[in-house]
């Protein structure tokens, strides 16, 4: 079976996360570079079968896009030109960052670790998958 794979898109960074070939446990990733994630993308999915991936969406509280939202949709965009037959699901990210961040404190992680950004993205990026595989 393939994999499929998560994103937690940022102006700066992104967090990504993918499952077992099974598709059943979310795992983090890795967190790259905004400006190196398409190339981060291909190299993987040269060695990995990947049979969708899942972009979180930024929607506020009143079910509105953010000032994130389109940066997101253009990348959703690019990715579709980039990678034709790889389909892109957008999924709702609301609370994603509030939720890694009370992961890392439950982990028992120190302040300063909690303080690493590329950690919670790609915490993020895992909150997000398993949520979309908990409603598939």
């Amino acid at each position: 079976m393939s994999r499929i794979l998560a994103i937690d898109y940022g102006g700066k960074r992104c967090g990504i996360a993918v499952t077992d070939p099974l598709q059943i446990i979310a795992s983090g990733l890795a967190t790259v570079q905004t400006n190196e994630l398409l190339l981060y993308l291909q190299q993987y999915f040269e060695k990995e079968a990947v049979e969708k991936v899942v972009i979180g969406e930024p929607k506020n509280l009143r079910d509105e896009d953010t000032n994130a939202t389109p940066l997101v949709h253009a990348f959703i965009k690019t990715f579709e030109n980039k990678f034709p037959n790889t389909p892109i699901i957008k999924v709702d990210e609301r609370y994603t960052s509030k939720i890694a961040t009370r992961a890392m404190l439950e982990m028992g992680l120190k302040k300063k670790e909690r303080r690493n950004k590329s950690l919670v993205d790609e915490i993020s990026a895992t909150i997000i998958l398993q949520e979309y595989l908990t409603k598939s």
